[in-house]
């Protein structure tokens, strides 16, 4: 795709309309269509400033996401297709500030400078392509993939999303019950341009991270057992490298003129096939209780893991754990932590559109390959954001996220995100 051409997508989606459905099919293909371009401006530091290496992560980047969305053709089985493209522009880097996953960036240093100093190029773009179809309540799509998954969850926290390239089928036919299941060939890392085999996340050097593998299976559902508890089972496989079951139960009530909420998150992980990036034996169980008044939500838990592996999860990507966190997800093996969060809406002290929340979160008792003794870490994340409601500015959104983080063993960091977004509704 070349970087000055996103209206290539455009083009392409109006042939598919126009030159291979009929005028009937094509009513409910096109009137149900939509399309938006996403503007997001982003700044990013993480400071190190202590011990050897790179002292600090600052870049600042402006992005450009067009979504086009087609209906479906009209008839017993509907056919439709959507389209993404992305395009990154560099506003400030340097090579020994490189890294933060905002830009993409060349392979390798230049002779002489030291292996994280890689210079950000330019500018980088992304096409994504997906195909769908769908038959009752049942939607098959094929190509260009976001799934949300508790075993495979994208990384979004950067200019561009983590992607994938794959199949997938949902389904919710039956009262109560949502089905998922597919296969995922390919994933594209948030600032590449290239899609790529998949592998463990290797925490710390527990896994090979070297190992690959083309075919991650998913199978899942979400049964309400009662309209505010909600059961949740999902199984999928990353082939020849590991294999995890996920049980969660979800309940909600009522309480004191607020809302109590619940949240139980149960992972079992062992190597399946040949165990290419080694031993797995984790399981881990992910706790969270809160309460929401008033604007007010506080909430808190537990979390722990199990056996002789940390958690595992696909490289790139984010965990379905509590503690996932900015800057560390409190996932070494053995590792426990106690973790809080408190959110406010100012929408009840009439500012509409400005919210608040903090985290904190400690974790001990952690091992970690190649560190001696019981790893400890904490951390506390920051997050205030705000969208004008009207004006000239209406919709456009301004958000500030701070975390620190403390380990006996990594670097302590601190980091700085500012966000500013804006989407603008095409058709």
């Amino acid at each position: 795709m070349s970087n000055n051409n996103l209206s290539l997508i455009v083009t392409s989606v109006s042939l598919m309309g126009g030159g291979l459905l009929s005028a009937q099919a094509q009513a409910e293909f096109i009137k149900d269509s939509k399309a938006d371009l996403e503007l997001k401006n982003y700044y990013f530091n993480r400071d190190y400033r202590e011990d050897a290496g790179q002292s600090k992560r600052e870049e600042w980047a402006q992005g450009f996401i067009l979504n086009l969305k087609s209906g479906f053709t009209e008839g017993t089985v509907g056919f439709g297709v959507d389209a993404v493209g992305m395009l990154g522009l560099k506003l400030d880097s340097s090579p020994d500030r490189s890294g933060s996953g905002l830009l993409s960036r060349d392979n390798e240093a230049e002779p002489g400078q030291p292996s994280y100093a890689k210079r950000a190029h330019d500018e980088y773009s992304k096409l994504g392509v997906t195909g769908k179809m769908r038959f009752a309540k049942s939607e098959l799509r094929s190509g260009y993939l976001l799934p949300d998954l508790p075993t495979l969850q994208p990384n979004t926290s950067r200019l561009f999303p983590q992607t994938f390239r794959g199949t997938q089928v949902t389904s919710a036919d039956i009262k109560d019950l949502s089905l998922t299941g597919g296969q995922i060939d390919w994933t594209k890392q948030r600032e590449s341009t290239d899609y790529e085999d998949m592998g463990l996340t290797s925490q710390s050097g527990a896994y090979k991270s070297s190992a690959k593998s083309d075919q991650f299976r998913f199978i899942g559902g979400d049964y309400k057992l009662m309209p505010n508890l909600i059961l949740t089972y999902h199984f999928a496989q990353l082939d020849d490298i590991y294999q995890q079951h996920y049980v969660g139960l979800k309940n909600s009530f009522a309480l004191g003129g607020g809302t109590l909420k619940t949240d139980i998150r149960y992972f079992d992980a062992d190597k399946a096939g040949a165990g290419l990036a080694g031993q797995v034996d984790n399981r881990a169980l992910s706790t969270r209780v809160a309460y929401s008044y008033k604007g007010h939500s506080l909430g808190g838990g537990y979390q722990e893991q199990f056996g002789d592996t940390p958690f595992t999860y696909v490289d790139g990507t984010n965990t379905y754990l509590f503690s996932e966190y900015q800057l560390s997800n409190f996932s070494q093996t053995n590792e426990r932590v106690w973790h809080a969060r408190y959110d406010f809406d100012f929408a009840v002290l009439g500012v509409p559109g400005l919210t608040f929340s903090t985290r904190w979160a400690k974790g001990d008792q952690a091992q970690v390959l190649g560190f001696a003794g019981e790893g400890r870490e904490w951390e506390r994340d920051i997050d205030l954001g705000y969208v004008f409601q009207s004006g000239a500015l209406k919709g456009v959104s301004l958000r500030w996220r701070n975390g620190f983080s403390k380990a006996n063993y990594l670097r302590d960091m601190n980091e700085n995100r500012v966000i500013l977004g804006y989407t603008v509704a095409l058709w």
